[in-house]
């Protein structure tokens, strides 16, 4: 009878710990879909470096060194967790560095079998419309007998919008004053061709086509082409 006792309050303990285990580590009301760490202008997906964390169980502080990343050197980042939430909807919580990240309130946190769905949200929880199939290796602005180098110009302008209509005022510079001007952007193709992109002035630039657009994650490669080039 003693015998039997001591297993019922035994597997009784096992019970209740096992339960207790599910619900102080993984029973959080949201679901993870994606992170990202950095700032506005410079951001990474850091998803699977958050699994990796994740199962390690504990609270960790936000840092370059935890994210395992560093997108915009000597300026003030945050990680972004995109989740679900119990009615659907998503939410986005901001852990700036410095702060101590707690998974306690995301399901399934430790087991971290999350994150893998498909998600397109943007640095703002937005579609970023960044997948475009060309690369951008270099903007230049102006006529055949004068133009200049506007690839930096042109990727802060693409970081504030996907779009804008180009005119002699878009990029602070009239390289060739009283003639038609045009922008050319050299691309590399998903195929690895390069494509040469021309907006007169009064055209729309629609930065959908470009891969990065808005992140200005392009134009650092040595570009060494000449105004002229393939028009697609």
């Amino acid at each position: 009878m003693h015998k039997r006792f001591v297993i019922l309050i035994t597997l009784a303990v096992s019970i209740f710990s096992t339960i207790a285990g599910a619900q102080g580590g993984d029973a959080g009301q949201y679901v993870i879909l994606n992170a990202q760490y950095g700032s506005e202008r410079s951001h990474v997906d850091v998803t699977p470096r958050l699994k990796e964390l994740a199962r390690r169980d504990r609270p960790f502080r936000i840092s370059d060194e935890s994210m395992a990343t560093d997108p915009d050197r000597g300026h003030a980042k945050m990680l972004r967790v995109f989740a679900r939430g119990p009615n659907g909807r998503e939410r986005m919580f901001e852990f700036p560095d410095g702060s101590v990240f707690d998974g306690a309130q995301f399901r399934s946190w430790r087991h971290a079998d999350w994150g893998d769905e498909h998600w397109n949200g943007g640095w703002n929880g937005r579609p970023d419309n960044d997948s475009g199939e060309y690369v951008i290796l270099s903007a230049q602005y102006g006529s055949a007998r004068r133009h200049v180098d506007v690839t930096q110009k042109l990727r802060e302008m693409a970081r504030a919008d996907f779009s804008f209509r180009l005119d002699y005022r878009s990029f602070g510079v009239d390289p060739d004053e009283g003639h038609a001007k045009a922008l050319r952007i050299y691309a590399r193709g998903p195929n690895g061709r390069e494509h040469m992109f021309e907006y007169r002035d009064g055209s729309i630039i629609d930065g959908t086509l470009f891969k990065g657009w808005k992140g200005g994650e392009w134009g650092n490669e040595r570009w060494s082409g000449r105004w002229e080039g393939e028009e697609r």
